[in-house]
């Protein structure tokens, strides 16, 4: 007996539920990767995926086998490599496009196929109120997910591992931002376990190298969310913590799971019309950090150079796009999905309502972040921003975050004219801040009548 194990976001062995069932319940069993032409866009996403895939296959050679690299439509593919009577193992996605996708192949080979739950902790649907409904608040669903036992790890079997390498592993062009494959995120994993009880008092930080950047191996399943609690425990305030955001993870894949509309619509239906400025020259200056605000700048740099940025300037960027530009959070959802590494979909729109208001959140929609004060509380010697926005580089902490309240003499010592060498900033956030309230309560009114 012989099967297939069709990877997508799971590129571990150790841990992945369809790999140990597969291996364990048949004889011989090939590794697939399906490049979708839908999803091949070259971006830094895609750079780290190649440099997964290529440590996947270092992996599977270890049991004397190859990954099978294929390209074209998903169900077409798997029709020429599946021979009778294969079974088709596969971990589940829960983006729509995924579910979409994953649907129409169950339907094509019916019984054949075994679908298992390798990407969250707690598979969507499993999480649900005590009336059998989704939750919509992150509270009351963490509860309820942290009394669930945790699923033991998956564990390989013994089957034979096939060599055929199909079209061989695409290579890679640029160096991605990591090392790829399941042992580098094994040992970035280890890396932070070091330092995780100073998670809690410096995860806010985006000057200090303090967060797990493990988002990346998650989104790719190099590391499974099991693996990653079991090692970090929740023994401390700080990994208790950490944890927390795995919980976060997989309410936002159940949200997805229960919402599929919230890819293009408002969780909160009170907010369907919300009316937006949606200026195309404030969301350019926005995408490439020319807003005057250093915080902003230096986030919305990283992620154009890096692909990546740090959570909480995630946070502070979004909020300006939405709360200070007035500027549809799809557009700023739609940017970020396209540069970043760990981009995945429940988390970027989940993230996105979020700060927008329009989501899963008991916060009302009124919290707006003022970026001066957030610079200067979490960023308070302006490394961070002198790293992404240079011209600023000599300017004092005292004003780093707010270059305009410097003096004519300070900013010409550290050769910064604003309007020219530093764009002034494009809104005054308190006037945006009220506007943006009225916005919120207009059509809030709306709904209301």
């Amino acid at each position: 007996m012989s099967a297939v194990v069709w990877f997508r976001r799971d590129l571990r062995l150790e841990d992945n539920p369809a790999w140990a069932e597969a291996t364990s319940d048949h004889d011989e069993v090939r590794p697939l990767f399906i490049i979708d032409p839908k999803l091949w866009i070259p971006s830094h996403r895609l750079t780290q995926l190649i440099a997964h895939l290529h440590g996947l296959d270092a992996a599977i050679q270890k049991s004397s086998g190859r990954l099978c690299v294929m390209t074209g439509n998903p169900a077409t593919v798997l029709k020429t490599v599946l021979a009778a009577g294969d079974d088709l193992y596969f971990n589940d996605d829960y983006s729509p496009y995924a579910t979409k996708r994953d649907n129409a192949v169950t339907y094509a080979f019916g019984e054949r196929v075994k679908r298992m739950n390798g990407t969250a902790v707690h598979a969507p649907g499993t999480i649900l109120t005590n009336s059998e409904t989704p939750y919509k608040v992150f509270t009351p669903f963490h509860r309820r997910w942290a009394d669930q036992e945790l699923p033991a790890p998956a564990r390989q079997g013994k089957a034979k591992v096939t060599d055929d390498v199909g079209e061989g592993l695409p290579q890679l062009s640029e160096t991605p931002l990591m090392e790829g494959g399941p042992k580098a995120a094994r040992k970035r994993l280890a890396e932070f376990e070091k330092v995780v009880d100073d998670y809690a008092d410096l995860r806010n930080r985006p000057d200090l190298d303090s967060t797990s950047h493990l988002s990346a191996d998650l989104k790719f399943g190099t590391l499974s969310p099991v693996r990653v609690m079991i090692e970090i425990g929740s023994k401390t305030p700080s990994r208790a913590a950490f944890v927390r955001q795995i919980a976060w993870r997989d309410f936002y894949m159940h949200l997805m799971h229960h919402f599929p509309h919230t890819v293009e619509a408002p969780l909160r239906p009170e907010y369907r019309d919300l009316w937006w400025r949606n200026d195309e020259d404030a969301f350019i200056k926005w995408k490439t950090g020319n807003t005057g605000y250093p915080i902003i700048d230096a986030g919305m740099r990283q992620l154009l150079s890096e692909g990546w940025m740090h959570n909480r300037v995630r946070m502070l960027t979004a909020s300006f796009l939405v709360k200070d530009l007035l500027i549809d959070w799809r557009w700023g959802e739609q940017h970020f999905m396209k540069l970043l590494v760990d981009g995945d979909v429940a988390q970027n729109v989940g993230n996105w309502q979020w700060v927008a208001g329009t989501g899963a959140d008991a916060a009302p929609y009124f919290r707006i972040f003022n970026p001066v004060t957030q610079g200067k509380k979490f960023d308070p010697d302006g490394d961070y921003v002198r790293r992404y926005v240079p011209e600023l580089s000599e300017l004092g902490s005292a004003h780093i975050h707010d270059p305009w309240g410097a003096g004519p003499l300070e900013l010409a010592a550290a050769g910064i004219e604003l309007g020219d060498h530093y764009p002034l900033p494009m809104v005054d956030h308190a006037e945006a801040r009220q506007e943006a309230l009225a916005m919120y309560e207009m059509a809030r009114g709306q709904s209301d009548g």
